[in-house]
């Protein structure tokens, strides 16, 4: 009975959804399913941005919502689209949501994009939101999610405390690992590897009515690791899977005993088959073999769980697919390894590419901040399982290390070397041996599959000539090559001295080599890898020395013309065969020719292997047959009767059956030690070989690492010469630019000096102008200074024989003064035409310095356009804009100026017609009125002269030479000012 404050709410809101395309006669529904319940929004138009609005909820206790969490157990969402018409529904994408992410506090919705999305073209989302909220109105023995199935794990005696619920894989991104259990006991650093090495039969899980996709269909594996989503290299082909063996490794942080409780909590590791975002098959692994209780085995070496694994389709019983057999049932070959850190791990799958084949580099596969490169073997389809299909071998250990290598070793290759007593090589023996001594020790079932074809495959080194070395060679051949199952090198023998313009056949040169394989498979590994003939020179006296290798490329043979044959059985067979002669390279120093070797190649197809089981006997079975005891000897005659001879005595045939029986048991023994002399050879052999394998791989990752980095500094060189050549372009460009803008530089220069120049000459004219203008104005300021000295006198003297005239007029009669009056009218018009003489030749000398002064201004003016020709566009616009503003001050000067010459006009004017009017009242009283008639007179001269210096003033300013800051204008303003004043004063 659970209590309601232990109830909860798994409640999932989809709100709504964007990107979707419009389909009118369609609706959309979103179906959520979570641990076997199975709920659905309603049925929404198919629109942009459809509108769910929903909310659905399970009913779960926090017991199993931690059991779930756990479990990682994932809530999927399907979205379908339905047609009401037909009712028809066609998957469009699918979400998955962590059920870890649902919290009792209220969280934002977040957009969630659809997986598989069916509308490729469009990036359809759901906004989605997941709460946990507490279930205090549902009744207590309402329906609830199914808890996750408990595990069998119980927390040993030395971790008290423990909660078994609580062993969750933490990831640490600092450290690069995942923690289980607590950091206290978190003391010990564990490796977990799983590896798919091969597949077999995928083609059964295909089945008549399902549809593949039109184009090439992209298969491949998938398995989840500590919570980290795992595939392998998509292949093609399911008939024959060829992809490469990849491992992902994982390190933990973690003790034995927690780790044990942890696995056995656990589920089992599900590995499916995908097409697409479809499950073809899959099957399930145990973890908990990896450590049991109380075993010890990890501290000494790996613990492994690996075999070939039968994959079964998803829903069989609704396929109805008929049984099928064992031996052709679909398998993956699966390695899961658990090692402690530091420990190097030797799985099958390894031992299997160390047998059979040349070790390469697999692919690195990433999980968490953990990198880890294996060396395992190549592309494999053909390997066969090591344990009956859907059995878990148990753990390996050491006693039976060989005994695998041994069975793999027959069970792959069912190598070995035939030839005749006096064409194969001694070094030979050794594998042969090595291959009967495992069979007769593991007495086990061996099976081959029925994919692969036998193959035998014969190497005749035939001579050697052409030999461009000075001193005689005495030489030996020697060869290896991993694939056709033999590691060991295989040499002639016994040595051959080879001279100059010679050609020496080879002894013992001829070599075959039965092996099991696919045709793919064998036509990768000869592109892929030539025979590599080393030549060495020996000698009794010092050290073997290699002189030169010789790449013999095999897959030349498979272009070669193919030739029918009848095998033993009667079966029909292929042979092809090439013939060769290659050049042999010094090993060190150039890359020279030393000698040709001439070889011929031979490639024997007997066609695919039957699925056999093949039952290896006992080592007893092995030992010669003891000889059987003679019966027991007739009674001899009684020496009464017949004399007998010493040789036919009880006594001698007794002592002659103990002797039979002493070199007997001498044989007997003999061959006992004979055996254990032979099963320590294989021994040591096998060790040996081994450890060669062990030299071989850790040399050609070596070699493979420099040349990885021999690649990266060509690389390097490459872009630092590229670099050198830019930067010499770039060097070269910028002395280019910097003659360039040098020689720009001087032209501006130059032609700066010579506007520089002219202005100056410009400037020097307009200066010697300007000196003229003053020297003249000079003289005209002396000349007028003299007029003006001149006319004072002249006003002197009038003013003086006014004053005797005043006086006399006082003591002279009327007729005296009229003749004065009549005089001095005679005097008036005399100087009113020399005035009005003087104001012509005023006139005309207004005009022509007018004249002169427009002449200069077009001078000027033409020296001026000229030269603002050269000036730039900004220039002409400024100058232009400072003569608008001048002329503009100009015209409002202008404009005052001539107000105030019409308000001056307006009162001379009227102080004429004010003269006027006295010079008649003068002529009736003469002498009362000539005081007013002089001061009418001197008027008149000032209204005169002002006029003339504000036409004088005009003139200038007309002539555009002048401004108002000029010293002329400036002087004639003045002289303006002053006149007016003393006209102002006067009246």
């Amino acid at each position: 009975m659970v209590s309601k404050s232990d109830q909860l709410l798994v409640v999932v809101s989809i709100l709504e959804g964007r990107h979707f395309p419009k389909r009118p006669k369609h609706m959309l529904i979103v179906e959520a399913k979570f641990d076997g319940e199975q709920l659905a929004t309603d049925p929404v138009d198919h629109t942009n941005q459809p509108e769910f609005a929903t909310e659905l909820a399970w009913e779960i206790d926090r017991k199993a919502l931690h059991q779930h969490r756990l479990q990682r157990t994932p809530i999927k969402l399907q979205c379908f689209a339905l047609d009401p018409v037909s009712s028809a529904k066609e998957t469009v994408g699918y979400i998955v949501l962590d059920l870890r992410t649902a919290q009792e506090t209220k969280q934002a919705p977040k957009w969630h994009q659809l997986l598989s999305n069916k509308y490729t073209k469009f990036k359809s989302e759901i906004q989605i939101s997941i709460t946990l909220e507490t279930d205090t109105k549902a009744p207590v023995d309402s329906f609830k999610a199914k808890g996750a199935p408990p595990r069998d794990g119980k927390v040993p005696a030395s971790l008290p405390g423990l909660d078994p619920k609580d062993l969750v894989a933490v990831l640490n991104e600092e450290g690069g690992y995942h923690q289980i259990g607590p950091a206290e006991y978190c003391t010990d650093a564990f490796i977990m590897s799983v590896t798919i090495a091969f597949a077999t039969q995928l083609e059964q899980l295909i089945p008549c009515t399902m549809k593949l996709p039109e184009r090439q269909p992209e298969f491949f594996f998938y398995y989840s690791l500590l919570g980290n989503d795992v595939t392998n290299e998509p292949f093609n082909d399911l008939i024959n899977p060829n992809f490469e063996p990849e491992r992902a490794s994982v390190r933990i942080r973690s003790s034995v005993e927690i780790l044990r409780v942890y696995l056995a909590l656990q589920p089992k590791l599900q590995i499916h088959l995908c097409c697409g975002d479809q499950s073809l098959g899959s099957t399930e692994i145990p973890l908990h073999g990896l450590l049991k209780r109380g075993s010890t085995e990890i501290n000494q070496h790996p613990v492994t769980v690996e075999g070939a694994f039968i994959l079964d389709p998803p829903n069989r019983a609704k396929q109805k697919l008929a049984p099928v057999p064992l031996e052709l049932a679909p398998t993956v070959g699966v390695s899961v390894a658990l090692q402690r850190e530091g420990i190097n791990c030797q799985s099958l799958v390894e031992l299997k590419t160390q047998n059979g084949h040349e070790p390469e580099l697999s692919k690195k596969r990433v999980l968490s901040p953990v990198k880890e490169k294996t060396l395992t073997g190549p592309k494999s389809p053909s390997i066969s399982p090591a344990a009956p299909p859907n059995q878990t071998p148990p753990a390996k250990d050491d006693a039976t290390e060989s005994e695998v290598e041994s069975l793999q070793y027959d069970k792959d290759l069912k190598t070995h070397v035939k030839g005749t007593s006096s064409s194969v090589p001694a070094s030979l023996a050794q594998p042969v041996a090595a291959s009967k001594a495992s069979e007769t020790a593991s007495a086990q079932k061996i099976a081959v599959p029925a994919t692969s074809h036998h193959f035998c495959f014969s190497i005749d080194l035939r001579s050697i000539h052409g030999l461009e070395l000075s001193f005689p060679v005495n030489c030996i051949l020697r060869y290896s090559y991993p694939f056709f199952g033999s590691a060991a090198p295989i040499m002639t023998n016994p040595p051959v001295e080879v001279r100059k313009n010679m050609e020496v056949f080879l002894p013992q040169s001829y070599c075959a080599f039965d092996f099991a394989t696919l045709p793919h498979q064998l036509q990768d590994t000869f592109l892929r890898i030539p025979l590599l003939v080393e030549l060495w020179h020996k000698d009794k006296m010092s050290k073997d020395l290699l002189l030169g290798i010789s790449r013999i490329q095999l897959s030349n043979i498979l272009s070669s013309e193919k030739t029918r044959f009848l095998g033993s059985n009667g079966e029909q067979c292929w042979r092809q065969t090439y013939s060769e002669s290659v050049p042999v390279i010094a090993a060190q120093g150039s890359n020279n020719r030393i000698v040709d070797l001439s070889y011929t190649v031979t490639l024997e197809d007997y066609g695919l292997v039957k699925m056999r089981e093949i039952f290896v006997s006992d080592s007893s079975q092995g030992l010669p047959a003891v000889q059987q005891k003679p019966s027991s000897l007739p009674p001899a005659p009684c020496p009464s009767e017949i004399q007998t001879e010493p040789r036919e005595t009880l006594e001698y045939k007794a002592a002659l059956e103990l002797e039979m029986w002493k070199e007997m048991q001498e044989d007997i023994f003999e061959n006992q030690l004979k055996q254990k002399e032979l099963a320590h050879m294989q021994a040591l052999a096998e060790e040996w070989k081994k450890r060669d394998r062990e030299r071989e791989s850790l040399v050609k990752k070596k070699v493979a690492e420099y040349n990885i980095l021999e690649g990266k500094l060509q690389k390097t060189l490459i872009d630092l010469e590229k670099r050198e050549q830019q930067l010499a372009s770039t060097e070269s460009e910028l002395q280019r630019e910097k003659k360039e803008l040098q020689s720009e530089r001087e032209q501006n220069l130059k032609e700066l000096q010579d506007s520089v120049r002219r202005v100056r000459e410009d400037c020097v004219h307009q200066v010697e102008l300007e000196r003229l203008k003053i020297r003249q104005l000079e003289e005209d300021k002396h000349r007028l200074q003299k007029q003006l000295l001149d006319a004072e006198n002249k006003n002197k003297t009038l003013e003086k024989e006014f004053q005797q005239f005043k006086d006399q007029q006082s003591n002279k009669p009327e007729i005296r003064l009229q003749s004065e009056i009549n005089l001095l009218t005679l005097e008036k018009v005399e100087l009113e035409r020399k005035l009005e003489s003087a104001t012509k030749s005023k006139l005309h000398y207004k005009q022509q310095w007018g004249r002169a002064l427009k002449e200069l201004a077009r001078l000027k003016q033409r020296e001026q356009e000229s030269q603002m020709a050269r000036l730039k566009k900004q220039q002409e616009e400024l100058e232009q804009m400072r003569l608008r503003y001048l002329a503009a001050e100009e015209k409002d000067t202008v404009k005052t100026e001539q107000q105030e010459l019409l308000d001056i006009r307006n009162e001379l004017n009227r102080l004429r017609q004010q003269e006027q009017k006295q010079y008649q009242d003068s002529r009736e009283i003469a002498s009362g009125k000539m005081d007013g008639l002089r001061g009418s007179a001197l008027e008149e001269g000032l209204d005169d002269y002002l006029t003339r210096l504000i036409e004088e003033r005009d003139t200038l300013m007309r002539t555009g030479v002048y401004n108002h800051e000029d010293q002329i204008i400036s002087e004639l303003n003045r002289q303006i000012r002053e006149v007016l004043a003393k006209n102002n004063a006067s009246n």
